[in-house]
């Protein structure tokens, strides 16, 4: 997880002694870690998903990895709750609910597996992008079909095809019977 520091206030001074550490913890509020903030996705220019919004589960993959595959978990269960979401537009919530298919469960949280590669690290790479993909391909409007007529050239075309395949048709029938 990429982590951001919130500021430079909790570096320790130059003098890293215990009397410091503790001077400047007394002044944070007695809070023993520095706080750090959560890295932001970027998928598009206007969409950006907040680590938070993601949840990772690591298990055992299938695959690769040999006698590794049986101790590891270097697979990667990514779930994104499509519907909670607030860093989505309602339409491109629409779009991207459409597209993910049976990866998506009833209560609207898609679920990407990615076992590909050996390390967990690059399985999880692997489900983020392809998370990023599908979040791109849900936020391209389509473009909207134009109702067009066929012309007089394709209109006389059919009807001459009409015309053609009723006249083999009609040499198919057998002669009618002189009485």
């Amino acid at each position: 997880m990429r982590l951001l520091r919130c500021s430079s206030i909790h570096a320790f001074p130059a003098r890293n002694s215990v009397s410091a550490r503790r001077r400047l913890r007394a002044e944070r509020g007695g809070a023993s870690r520095p706080c750090y903030a959560l890295a932001m996705i970027r998928i598009t220019a206007s969409i950006s998903i907040g680590e938070g919004e993601l949840e990772e589960h690591f298990i055992r993959a299938s695959g690769p990895g040999g006698q590794n595959v049986n101790k590891l978990a270097s697979a990667v269960e990514l779930r994104f709750d499509v519907r909670r979401s607030k860093s989505l537009p309602e339409d491109v919530r629409a779009r991207l609910e459409r597209l993910a298919g049976r990866r998506l469960t009833r209560d609207g949280v898609l679920v990407i597996s990615a076992e590909r590669h050996r390390t967990q690290a690059r399985n999880r790479e692997d489900a983020r992008e392809r998370l990023a993909d599908l979040i791109r391909r849900a936020a391209v409007a389509p473009v909207p079909r134009r109702p067009t007529k066929p012309g007089a050239g394709a209109r006389e075309r059919r009807l001459q095809s009409k015309k053609h395949r009723a006249a083999i048709k009609g040499l198919r029938q057998k002669e009618p019977a002189l009485d």
